[in-house]
């Protein structure tokens, strides 16, 4: 039995090119609704769990399609599969290149580095952070670009986010629908993540770029993985 740990957009791509049968879970129930055609089990899982789920499931293949940033959604199914013996592939995505953005390791660096800064700035990084950027915003302008999700919208709202601030929309978009958020917001800097083609990195910056908006970068570390094909390939070859 292969367990999928799904949610992103690669995930109802790779489930069409398995044969093997396979149990798929997501973390939300905005995802569960995503993916509803494929019966997913929608739940948040500790190490402990993990553990248990693989066992009672007889999992003997993992698939990690978890957001790249959800770094410990990663951390624990890697753990899992050790202790269970398990075989674990991870897909990574692609990286964009991020040439004339400012470029940032962590969520706190970027944050430092905006308080020596005045303006407007257009936040498309979810709304997991939006705490630790409201804390510091002083009087600075926050639009919130997040999901249109309870969740998304209560974290906004349990933070003192305005209504007229929250931009509750789901992407991605093209280069031209970035472009009219930017320019309705008159936003002078763009926060993001670098979370690759299928986050809509590339039409962010391009975007900016053409309206002289400075793109700030949280950027990923770099990590092995494979590529959707290759673990398809993987997966089927105990169905064949």
């Amino acid at each position: 039995m292969i367990w999928i740990i799904g949610g992103t957009v690669e995930t109802r791509y790779l489930i069409k090119k398995i044969k093997s049968e396979y149990v798929l879970t997501v973390a939300t129930l905005d995802g569960g609704r995503e993916f509803s055609e494929f019966n997913p089990i929608v739940r948040r899982m500790s190490l402990g769990d993990m553990v248990d789920f693989i066992n009672k499931n007889k999992i003997d293949l993992i698939i990690d399609l978890s957001h790249p940033y959800a770094e410990e959604v990663t951390k624990k199914a890697k753990q899992a599969a050790n202790e269970c013996n398990v075989k674990y592939l991870r897909y990574e995505r692609s990286r964009t290149t991020l040439n004339g953005c400012r470029i940032f390791k962590s969520y706190d660096e970027c944050n430092n580095y905006i308080q020596n800064l005045k303006g407007t700035f257009l936040f498309t990084t979810g709304s997991k952070h939006i705490g630790l950027f409201e804390k510091n915003k002083g009087d600075r302008r926050y639009i919130y670009r997040i999901l249109p999700s309870k969740l998304s919208i209560d974290e906004c709202l349990i933070n003192g986010v305005e209504m007229d601030r929250i931009v509750a929309i789901k992407g991605p978009f093209s280069k031209e629908f970035n472009k009219a958020i930017l320019k309705e917001y008159n936003a002078d800097y763009i926060v993001l993540k670098n979370s690759g083609k299928e986050g809509g990195v590339e039409e962010k910056i391009m975007a900016a770029k053409e309206l002289n908006v400075i793109p700030l970068v949280i950027d990923r570390e770099e990590k092995e993985g494979l590529s959707l094909d290759e673990i398809a390939d993987i997966a089927n070859l105990g169905a064949n």
